[in-house]
């Protein structure tokens, strides 16, 4: 590996917050870069982390859900996983209650697999996987006023094939699986 040169700096000048929302506010930034001193505006989405969760049944099914996504206008095949809430003690709590909430699965394994940012050119927020074994149905799934998930069971062994075709597009979603098959499991 060759000597890397220092890179040139950004100094942020002024940060206002231009509009917010429930699930994320918009800055705008003014930034001076120390290349050539020239100042740059940029917009940044300021989000809570969000974390997802990979439902393994004893069986080796995926416990995967079908939801409406308004920004496709379209239903997605996903796993389970949302906003970390205020309220949530850590990552991992969020992701066992999001498994709950829309898909009425349970586990008493759930182990991490690792962290992402989800579009860091952007957005301030990371994305935490997480994967749970011998899931079990032991709720019924609890929908807010705006959720509503369709339950569906996928072999393992069929999910390279749903991302191929197209079926699973959800990058993070892709991601939790690349972190499943680096685990070798």
């Amino acid at each position: 590996m060759s000597a890397r040169r220092p890179l040139h700096t950004w100094e942020r000048l002024s940060a206002e917050i231009v509009y917010e929302c429930r699930i994320f506010s918009l800055r705008r930034d003014r930034s001076r870069f120390s290349r050539d001193d020239a100042e740059h505006e940029f917009h940044v989405l300021e989000s809570p982390d969000w974390c997802n969760i990979i439902p393994l049944t004893a069986d080796q099914h995926v416990v995967m859900v079908r939801q409406f996504r308004h920004g496709l206008r379209a239903y997605t095949l996903e796993v389970p996983g949302g906003m970390i809430d205020a309220d949530d003690p850590s990552p991992l709590v969020a992701a066992r209650r999001e498994m709950v909430e829309e898909s009425g699965y349970e586990s008493d394994r759930v182990e991490p697999l690792g962290v992402v940012h989800p579009n860091p050119a952007i957005q301030t927020n990371r994305c935490h996987s997480f994967v749970a074994y011998e899931v079990e149905r032991r709720h019924v799934p609890r929908f807010d006023s705006t959720e509503e998930t369709e339950v569906v069971l996928v072999p393992l062994t069929r999910i390279p094939e749903l991302m191929r075709s197209g079926e699973i597009t959800h990058a993070l979603v892709i991601v939790a699986f690349q972190w499943l098959a680096l685990r070798g499991r």
